[in-house]
């Protein structure tokens, strides 16, 4: 027992009142790998497009589909992963996923044409999707309430430094061993980090806790979490499982408006991240800057997302969720204006990695929103949800632009419509903000109250 301090009375008090274990940070690090390898295989397709298209004779417009296919599977598997990882836990549910991306994008290389590139990165997609909202629940759940919001944000720098990987990965194998080296080592790596998991990874002890589990499996991670309590016995705290469809969840016990609310911010953004990951380096290259513009662009956009990812939390725990937020957000605003104005490449070059820190770091932190909004029984299925809906505006974005191409608008009128799901997402956590306030509820510093008794 620590000098001065209580001996904790629940898992949650031993959790939230003690700093991190040696066994939680490495709990926290495998989460992070594998949201890195996310990352990497989100990208890759976007890096050896081109090489693809060259040597099997597709049209490198025709890579549309595949890149949908890719986002849908993304989409469909985060809206299924949660309700299943609130009913059946997080372990197994984070394991069959990176299984799955694994197997099937070292598959990928024995597609021949587009048909088989599609069904191949929907399948793979479904993997990724479902990866994801339960490494963000599990280091949600292992991690201190003070520090969640800076954990959760932060873990969300693995996808931009595993685009970052990929960029670089690509660009040396590429020459040596051609494309399908790319997926191959982008396929075994999650199959290498899966058996880690198997091996390393606990299930979440709050979803145990929560879901009243074998006591004694609840005190072997306890023992490994804080050693010196070995014969400490701590309470469960008595939580009324969920009953029914854990999705219709997220709308009671007053849920409803707040779930809405953080769900358009998670559409907008993500439609605002995808236009710009898929389309900033083939629209620089419009307006007459030369391609390695556009690779420098997209490198420096990516870069300010590890940034804005790493300093998100505790700018939240600073200022507050909703002020950080709404800034960013406006932010984003005057940065896309600038970039439709901009008159030289170094200023091109600036505005584009500050909003990549801007609009980067404001999904780490939504995301960090919805993690600690939601209650344990539900946490992976709000996150998963919130994703999922997340995942439609990353499809509707790169279409919308393309749509505007066709229309013949210029480069810079393509840029400032960007401004509009900018304001949208930053009118929808300033709502979010007054509701939380109105309702005597409390933000990311501190989560909505929830039915669960004991967070």
């Amino acid at each position: 027992m620590m000098a001065g301090h209580l001996e904790p009375s629940t898992v949650n008090e031993l959790i939230d009142n003690r700093p991190l274990s040696g066994f939680q940070i490495r709990v926290l690090i495998l989460c992070g790998t594998v949201m890195l390898l996310d990352g990497f295989d989100t990208q890759c397709i976007g890096f050896l497009a081109p090489a693809i298209a060259q040597e099997l004779g597709i049209p490198l417009r025709g890579f549309g589909p595949v890149f949908s296919a890719g986002l849908t599977g993304l989409m469909l598997g985060a809206m299924a992963s949660g309700p299943l990882a609130d009913r059946f836990g997080r372990k197994i549910v984070i394991i069959m996923s990176t299984l799955v991306f694994g197997v099937f994008t070292f598959l990928t290389p024995t597609a021949t044409d587009v048909s088989s590139f599609v069904v191949l990165r929907f399948l793979t997609g479904l993997g990724l999707g479902g990866a994801m909202p339960n490494i963000v629940a599990l280091t949600a759940e292992y991690s201190p309430k003070r520090l969640q919001a800076t954990i959760v944000a932060a873990l969300f720098a693995g996808m931009p430094l595993g685009a970052v990987v990929a960029s670089v990965v690509s660009s040396q194998m590429l020459p040596m061993w051609g494309w399908r080296s790319v997926f191959y080592l982008g396929g075994v790596l999650p199959l290498v980090v899966a058996t880690l998991l198997i091996a390393l990874m606990p299930e979440s002890v709050r979803f145990l806790a929560a879901t009243a589990a074998d006591p004694r499996r609840i005190s072997a991670i306890l023992k490994r979490i804080s050693p010196e309590l070995e014969h400490h016995i701590l309470q469960v705290p008595v939580v009324e499982k969920v009953r029914g469809l854990s999705v219709r969840q997220l709308f009671v016990e007053g849920r409803g408006l707040a779930t809405v609310l953080l769900w358009i911010p998670f559409f907008m953004n993500l439609l605002l991240l995808y236009f710009f990951i898929n389309w900033l380096p083939g629209l620089l290259t419009t307006i007459g800057l030369p391609v390695q513009a556009g690779v420098t662009a997209a490198g420096l956009f990516s870069l300010g997302g590890v940034i804005g990812s790493l300093i998100q939390g505790p700018l939240m725990m600073r200022r507050g969720a909703s002020v950080v937020l709404i800034c960013e957000f406006a932010l984003s605003v005057l940065l896309i204006i600038a970039m439709a104005s901009a008159t030289s490449f170094a200023l091109m070059m600036a505005a584009t990695c500050v909003l990549g820190i801007a609009i980067q770091g404001a999904q780490a932190g939504i995301n960090a929103m919805s993690a600690t909004f939601y209650p344990t029984a539900i946490r992976s299925t709000g996150v998963g949800w919130a994703l999922g809906v997340g995942r439609v505006g990353s499809i509707v974005g790169p279409m919308v632009a393309g749509v505007l191409l066709a229309r013949e608008w210029t480069p810079p009128q393509i840029f400032l419509a960007g401004t509009i799901p900018a304001l949208i997402a930053g009118l929808a956590v300033v709502a979010s903000h007054f509701l939380i306030r109105n309702a005597g509820a409390y933000s990311v510093n501190a989560p909505i109250r929830s039915a669960e008794t004991a967070r």
